[in-house]
């Protein structure tokens, strides 16, 4: 579960997964004394619990933690504490595309950020047609789905309600943008064609959530495996 609290990446692991601790700058237990000074880099807390996730969502958006990087919670609950951190929140379903065409990415500038196509889902609309349709919706194209990507999950607010967005995302091959365009409705201010070295420079301006899928995209090149 890839979940993004102020789109800082909040990572879950069982207590059994291998740890590499040259990956942190700071490592702490969940019943040792800390701050939100104290949260700086990549930062892995262990035996982490209900509490512990309750806490640190209130800190992390409460607080600009600026300097926090990442934040790794290791515990043998993994399950328990993903359902405690989902009840938290409601949950709204969306759905978008990485879409390819002649070896580059299709990136959409909106609202002063670089992004992917997406958008939420219809009731009762499939995942993989609503993925599609938003795609198709946002820049006036016409794409079809090659495979499934990682899903991700990022939180924010609105009418003072949490919300947690569930965004299921497929890999998708351009098949006509003759008539592409941004889809101004979605204050969408353009749309472009970037080589993987130019996305790879933008990524500073996008949402974490958006350079995770991207970079697992481009690792997944490098691997073999998606």
């Amino acid at each position: 579960m890839n979940v993004f609290i102020n789109d800082i990446p909040l990572i879950i692991k069982k207590a059994a997964e291998k740890v590499y601790k040259h990956e942190y700058d700071l490592i702490i237990k969940a019943t040792d004394h800390f701050t939100s000074k104290d949260l700086i880099g990549d930062v892995l807390i262990k035996e982490a619990d209900a509490m512990l996730i309750d806490r640190l969502v209130r800190l992390m958006e409460v607080k600009k933690l600026k300097k926090l990087r990442s934040l790794t919670l290791v515990t043998d609950k993994k399950q328990k504490l993903i359902d405690h951190l989902k009840d938290q929140f409601k949950i709204v379903k969306a759905a978008g595309g990485l879409v390819l065409k002649e070896g580059k990415i299709l990136m959409i500038y909106r609202l002063g950020v670089w992004d992917l196509p997406k958008g939420k889902l219809d009731k009762k609309e499939k995942v993989r047609d609503g993925a599609v349709r938003e795609v198709e919706e946002e820049c006036n194209i016409q794409v079809e789905v090659v495979e499934k990507l990682p899903k991700t999950w990022h939180s924010y607010a609105y009418k003072g309600k949490k919300i947690l967005k569930k965004t299921s995302w497929y890999l998708m091959n351009c098949t006509d943008d003759s008539l592409m365009k941004p889809q101004a409705e979605e204050f969408i201010e353009e749309v472009r064609w970037m080589t993987p070295e130019e996305v790879i420079q933008v990524l500073p301006k996008a949402y974490t959530s958006i350079a995770f899928i991207v970079r697992h995209y481009l690792q997944s090149q490098k691997t073999g495996k998606v």
